[in-house]
């Protein structure tokens, strides 16, 4: 089954699907792609100039990504890759030059120096504990992502009528520090935008005031 031409808007691959043929969504124009959690594999050509693509949830049983999968996929700046995965194609994200990161939760899956080519302001990230990672990837820098809010710092808690804490990392980390007001339903919202500069930068809410509580966490651009 191909993915109608065309079509636009967010696409949700659903759970009774457990493999995406290749050249399935072939130059079709979707802008958001949510894949089930029973796909296996993502087949060659998969995605190749899906160029109003500019997100992709991949399911965490996920071990294939295959050749040129999301080749030219234009509008695409950031992917997380799960745990599950254990190959990438060749030119798997080829060309797809708005990527800027690419975070994968696992050891180093298998690849060739191709899977990322073109793709000149990308950062590969990847988390404490995983292995088979050095200072590149599929030809690009990699960096350890590992923030920690400093809850035990004298900067964490209520200064000069803002709520902050300092987040402490791998120098040149991007940050993003979101909120919610409902811990049991959250609706989270982006806060403030933060560079670890020389592994550490301070954040601050100026709002904290304006709700009876308030929660924070962190995540990737």
């Amino acid at each position: 089954i191909a993915y109608p031409g065309g079509t636009v808007g967010s696409y949700t691959i659903p759970n009774s699907v457990t493999s995406i043929g290749n050249n399935a969504f072939d130059d079709c124009q979707p802008t958001s792609i949510t894949i089930g959690n029973n796909v296996t594999n993502i087949g060659t050509l998969a995605f190749i100039e899906c160029s109003s693509l500019t997100s992709v949830t991949i399911g965490n049983k996920v071990t294939s990504i295959g050749g040129d999968a999301f080749y030219l996929c234009t509008s695409l700046t950031s992917i997380t890759i799960p745990k599950s995965v254990t190959s990438i194609g060749s030119f798997a994200f080829a060309n797809s030059t708005s990527l800027t990161g690419v975070y994968f939760q696992g050891n180093t899956p298998s690849n060739d120096s191709t899977a990322f080519s073109s793709d000149n302001n990308l950062t590969v990230y990847y988390l404490p504990g995983t292995s088979g990672w050095g200072t590149t990837y599929g030809g690009r820098s990699t960096k350890l992502w590992n923030p920690i809010v400093q809850t035990k710092s004298a900067t964490f808690g209520v200064r000069t009528n803002r709520f902050g804490f300092n987040i402490t990392g791998t120098s040149g980390l991007v940050i993003v520090v979101e909120a919610c007001t409902n811990f049991s339903n959250p609706v989270w919202q982006p806060v403030q935008t933060n560079t670890l500069t020389g592994g550490s930068s301070y954040f601050s809410d100026s709002k904290w005031t304006n709700y009876s509580s308030r929660f924070y966490r962190l995540r990737s651009p």
